[in-house]
Parts: structure tokens; C-alpha cells; sequence
């Protein structure tokens, strides 16, 4: 029985997947619990492959997904939720910016909770990110009502996979917001906690740019439709 899946979200990350995963593993080591390491490489076109396939060898709770293109993070949760085999899943990009600690810190709490969201009390970025960002959270909340905070780190139970028929689609995060979104409505328990985020030692998100919270935003709309 697998108590905990941690998914590592890899596209184009070879300086950073190794040293996350194994920073990963040594906080769920220390926990005692019975865990796999799920990483999903979508699509990477440097050497992340290359660096995913030798940490691979060197321990048996890691695995490696592959996608032939990359699909972006919708078709990643998209796996991750489809993959996870764990009691309680968890998703974390493999740029190293989320302090693997996070995990030891939500583990706890899945005790009283069945979701728990992290959140950044100070999230560094551009005016211009910033703006689309409130943008975006103002629209969830006139399209879906008040939602808890989140950004970042989820932790959330599988069987909500099971109750809930996801059918987001497109390369954003609306199919993880969507699973927020079902889990909120049908009343079970959520926690939005703080959390803190390093800053990257190299490269550029993949995430935190305009083409993708422009694309997300188109897809909010999208999301309504459906729910």
C-alpha cells in the first residue's frame, strides 16, 4: 500500500529534477511512509530524460512517464491523476522552487482535511503577472463563487479522483482547479496553508509567464461552461 505519490512536473529542467527528486525522497525517507516518486517529463528537449532515466536506476520508488510532446500542465495533472497509485497525491514542479519540507508540513493535516492548498503570503513576479494573476482570481471568484486560497503545492486524497469525472482539457491548470472547484462544492474539508517558494537557481518558469496565465484565463471560461 502506497501512503503518499509525489509527482515531479518536469519540461526542460535538467539542472534542477535530480537534485528536487532526491531532496524529495530523503523528506519522505525520513517520514517512514510508503511512497512512490512519479516523474512526468512533458516532452523535455534538453537532457532531462537523460537525468530522470540515471536517478531512476539508483532507487525503486521512482518512475518515469513520458510524454511524446509536450502538453503542457493540464495534460501533466492530467497523468499525474491518472498514474498516482498513493493514498494521498501531491504535485511539485521540478524547477526546486517548493521546498520539498511542504510535504512534511501537508502530511499531517490530511488527517482532518481531505484538500490542502498551500499559498504564498509574498509571491515575487512582474506588475504586468501580478495584474493578470488578481485578473484570474477575481474571474474564478465571479464565475464560481469564493474559492479557498491557492498557489502553488496541492495535497489532496485520491478516491476525490474516483468521485469526481474530470473534464478539463487544454495545457492550463484549469482541470486542477477544477477538481478544487467539485471538491468545494461538495462539501468536503479543505485547509489553505502558507507556504514558501526559493527562488530559481537557474533557467525561467514555465508557469509564472504571460502566454500561460493569458491561456488560463481564456480557459477559466471554458471551465464554466462545463460546470
Amino acid at each position: 500500500m502506497i501512503d503518499i505519490s509525489v509527482i515531479i512536473m518536469a519540461y526542460n529542467e535538467e539542472d534542477t529534477v535530480v537534485s528536487l527528486t532526491e531532496e524529495i525522497r530523503t523528506v519522505l525517507s525520513d517520514m517512514g511512509k510508503p511512497c512512490e516518486i512519479l516523474i512526468i517529463d512533458d516532452g523535455s528537449l534538453d537532457n532531462t530524460g537523460k537525468r530522470v532515466d540515471h536517478i531512476k536506476h539508483k532507487y525503486n520508488e521512482i518512475r518515469i512517464i513520458r510524454h511524446p510532446v509536450n502538453l503542457g500542465l493540464g495534460g501533466v495533472y492530467r497523468t499525474g491523476f491518472t498514474e498516482a497509485k498513493g493514498d494521498f497525491v501531491t504535485f511539485f514542479p521540478a524547477d526546486g522552487q517548493f521546498p520539498a519540507e511542504i510535504i512534511r508540513q501537508f502530511r499531517p493535516m490530511m488527517k482532518d482535511f481531505d484538500m490542502v492548498l498551500g499559498y504564498l503570503p509574498e509571491r515575487k513576479g512582474s506588475a504586468v503577472s501580478k495584474v493578470l494573476s488578481t485578473i484570474e482570481r477575481w474571474l474564478y471568484a465571479v464565475l464560481f463563487g469564493p474559492l479557498p486560497r491557492f498557489q502553488g503545492i496541492i495535497m489532496f486524497k485520491r478516491p476525490l479522483l474516483d468521485e469526481f469525472k474530470l473534464k478539463s482539457l487544454g495545457r492550463g491548470w484549469a482541470v486542477l482547479m477544477e477538481l478544487i472547484i467539485r471538491t468545494k462544492r461538495a462539501g468536503h474539508k479543505i485547509i489553505s496553508v502558507p507556504t514558501r517558494m526559493r527562488q530559481r537557481k537557474n533557467g525561467f518558469s514555465k508557469v509564472n509567464n504571460l502566454g500561460t496565465i493569458f491561456a488560463n484565463l481564456i480557459q477559466v471560461i471554458t471551465l464554466r461552461c462545463l460546470l
